[in-house]
């Protein structure tokens, strides 16, 4: 369809009188001063940094994603009594009611094989399995009562990251992007990084911008090859080339803008001009050979291979350049025991043994270079997993756990949030939250609150509707805020 239809599609004559800078005087004021239209000049560079609404505490995100998510009974939330309980029939009123995803009848409790130890100064809890994550306890805010209403991969992880479990909502760092800007001038604002070779069940959408200017969506980077795919010049065109034809792009586009006024053009611009900065910065930064050997052996990083650990160590990079949100997502954690790499025994502490490491040493080096404090490092899944074993692989020597919606783990770093602390409880067998219950939106209204917004007002209008990242839900959760 034509830009100009559609663009006329979404106008009405209230919405004209309403929307055209602040009414029909300010327009013939606008044309007998000469001045550009407002939306041509405030928009020209849509990631120039932005005032929030009050004073955050965080500047900046790097979001760790176990996807398949892990199983936080053998990792954060140790239950003596369900250890107990091992190998009995699971109570009827835990499953009355109930949908599981590969799990029916009555399946047998499951108590963690894991050997738990209290650590730090808060006496966190966390088991044999994070052997490097034990000397880092007193920075981490663990949540005990995360909750979530989708017990499917792909529907929990948009609803985690757009607020919704269907497509064509703006993610988080999207959102995070639209309110602050970027602090980086040569660098994307959102960069998404994938390990362990699979895309999230979510796939693009967890870092899509869905109504919001594609500006703001994700740019996923790589840690091996080229940073960006096609962001170096095709052979035959030199830098000075490139430059010329990106003026005659623009020139074609600014007119094009003045004529349809359709945001979108206005966003190809700024694309344009960031893939050339992006020719001379993102090689640089992506480059982890200058790195000194000690960090790199803090990380357990390889330069040139792709990696969880490298990408960590990229994300420490990125947001020391201004980076305001890095996303790393790492397959591997779907722990159902249909085979070795999936048993929460031998399974969890090798996939353990390529996570714990570098992101106890992205902790430490954040604080380290003064970072930690105004970066906020989130880790965790889309879900839980059981208290019992998985249906399908009941009867197999791998022990394996199903999806879980009702209670699980996850935990905060830095940027505001108190460190050393276990926040909220699950029931004595891990069936639901006890205490201090805290929903994904309610996640999503305390990440906001961090980077000084109130979640209910970043809005953005869309179809005639206000919209944000927190749909009609969410509070935020002020007992982990420093």
């Amino acid at each position: 369809m034509h830009p100009r239809l559609e663009l006329l599609q979404t106008q009405t004559r209230r919405h004209f009188l309403r929307q055209c800078q602040v009414g029909l005087g300010a327009m013939a004021f606008a044309s007998l001063t000469g001045q550009a239209p407002a939306a041509l000049t405030e928009v020209a560079d849509p990631l120039a940094p932005k005032a929030p609404h009050f004073a955050p505490k965080a500047k900046r995100v790097i979001y760790l994603h176990m996807s398949g998510s892990p199983p936080h009974l053998d990792l954060l939330d140790y239950k003596p009594e369900l250890v107990k309980r091992n190998g009995e029939d699971c109570p009827e009123e835990f499953l009355k009611g109930k949908r599981f995803a590969f799990t029916s009848g009555t399946p047998k409790l499951l108590g963690t094989p894991r050997t738990f130890s209290q650590h730090g100064e808060g006496g966190v809890w966390m088991s044999d399995a994070l052997p490097h994550l034990h000397n880092a306890a007193d920075e981490l805010c663990v949540i005990r009562s995360m909750h979530t209403d989708q017990f499917n991969h792909a529907p929990a992880q948009l609803l985690l990251y757009t607020g919704s479990p269907r497509q064509g909502r703006p993610s988080m760092g999207a959102w995070a992007t639209y309110g602050l800007g970027s602090e980086s001038q040569n660098l994307p604002g959102f960069v998404v990084f994938i390990s362990s070779g699979v895309q999230p069940s979510g796939g693009k959408n967890n870092w899509g911008s869905g109504f919001l200017p594609s500006v703001y969506q994700g740019v996923q980077c790589r840690s091996k090859g080229d940073p960006v795919l096609y962001l170096s010049n095709p052979g035959g065109m030199d830098r000075t080339m490139r430059r010329r034809s990106l003026d005659a792009l623009r020139d074609l586009n600014e007119l094009q803008a003045q004529e349809l006024g359709h945001p979108e053009t206005l966003t190809r611009i700024a694309q344009y001009e960031l893939a050339y900065r992006m020719q001379m910065s993102a090689p640089e930064v992506m480059d982890l050979s200058q790195e000194t050997g000690a960090t790199l052996d803090a990380y357990g990083a390889n330069p040139g291979e792709p990696s969880l650990a490298n990408n960590c160590l990229l994300a420490r990079r990125l947001v020391e350049q201004g980076v305001r949100f890095v996303q790393l997502f790492d397959w591997g954690w779907d722990f159902h025991g249909t085979g070795p790499g999936e048993d929460i025994r031998d399974g969890l502490t090798k996939k353990c043994a390529t996570m714990d490491k570098p992101v106890a040493a992205l902790i430490q080096d954040l604080k380290n270079r003064g970072l930690l404090d105004e970066t906020l490092v989130i880790w965790g899944g889309e879900f839980g997993r059981t208290p019992f074993r998985e249906g399908r692989t009941s009867g197999g020597d791998v022990l394996g756990r199903d999806h879980f919606p009702d209670c699980y783990s996850m935990f905060l770093a830095g940027g505001g949030v108190k460190s050393g602390l276990m926040h909220g409880e699950s029931d004595e067998l891990g069936f639901s939250v006890a205490r201090d219950g805290v929903h994904v939106h309610d996640l999503q209204a305390t990440i906001l609150h961090l980077l000084g917004f109130d979640h209910e007002r970043l809005t953005f209008r869309f179809q005639g509707r206000d919209y944000r990242l927190t749909d009609v839900h969410g509070r935020v959760v002020n007992d982990i805020l420093a």
